[in-house]
């Protein structure tokens, strides 16, 4: 279940977020087209892909690349060590979208700190299973996106649908994701971001500029048994208010 985080997260974040893009999608875009991650124990994952079979993976402050049946590990030290191992070209122009992380300093330290890692990885994990949990018992959401950890924004995320009474498509399109931190908020939180500028019901719900979120501290406060089920139901205010606003 989740815990309180160490001050190290911002920087831990920073480091994680340019290993996702320029090592981790990057690999799986040279060879798919495709820049999608999931989250992972301990971090964040490639799908597998290509004849090898080949993942890569964070775990903690460790890059995992497992390839043709064979494992290789290397400390989250620099980027220049992580991109030798996973074998991608720092020097090639790539972009994840207009928030893609600076390459910067290729063999400056990145500042990952493991403990902070893991509970980036532990918070992409509670994401997930909340969204699962959301998706598949909220009548009002008639189709959902896979959960994707999308490497531009380093957000755990998809889009759902929400239909009106009767079952009835009106057009509400809603991101529902778990966030490592941002511009907005430097540390984790859930959020419910609708795609129009219409936001029922209680109108202390909506308490950010782009929806409503729920901060990971709000949520590790609590015992361990209500940490689920209140980050459900915040999500499920969120999408219910489209329904009953």
């Amino acid at each position: 279940m989740l815990r309180p985080l160490p001050p190290s997260v911002p920087a831990t974040r920073a480091g994680l977020h340019r290993v996702a893009a320029h090592v981790l999608a990057r690999r799986r875009q040279l060879y798919t087209g495709l820049i999608g991650l999931r989250p992972s124990p301990g971090g964040v994952t490639t799908p597998a892909f290509g004849d090898d079979v080949e993942t890569l993976r964070t775990s903690g402050a460790i890059l995992v690349v497992e390839r043709a049946g064979v494992t290789n590990r290397v400390p989250l030290t620099t980027l220049a060590e992580a991109a030798d191992l996973a074998g991608v070209d720092l020097g090639v122009e790539f972009s994840v979208g207009e928030r893609t992380p600076a390459v910067g300093d290729p063999d400056g330290d990145l500042g990952i700190d493991d403990v902070a890692a893991r509970g980036l990885g532990d918070w992409w994990g509670f994401g997930l299973q909340v969204l699962d949990e959301l998706t598949a018992i909220e009548p009002a959401v008639t189709a959902s996106e896979a959960p994707q950890l999308w490497p531009e924004h380093f957000d755990l995320a998809c889009v759902v649908t929400v239909a009106g009474d009767g079952g009835q498509d009106r057009g509400w399109r809603v991101n529902l994701g778990a966030s490592v931190g941002d511009g907005f908020e430097p540390l984790p939180y859930l959020y419910v971001g609708p795609w129009g500028a219409d936001r029922p019901g209680d109108g202390t719900y909506w308490n950010a500029p782009f929806g409503a979120v729920l901060r990971h501290a709000d949520l590790a406060g609590l015992p361990d048994d209500e940490q689920r089920p209140a980050a459900v139901a915040f999500l499920r205010a969120g999408v219910r208010g489209f329904v009953s606003g």
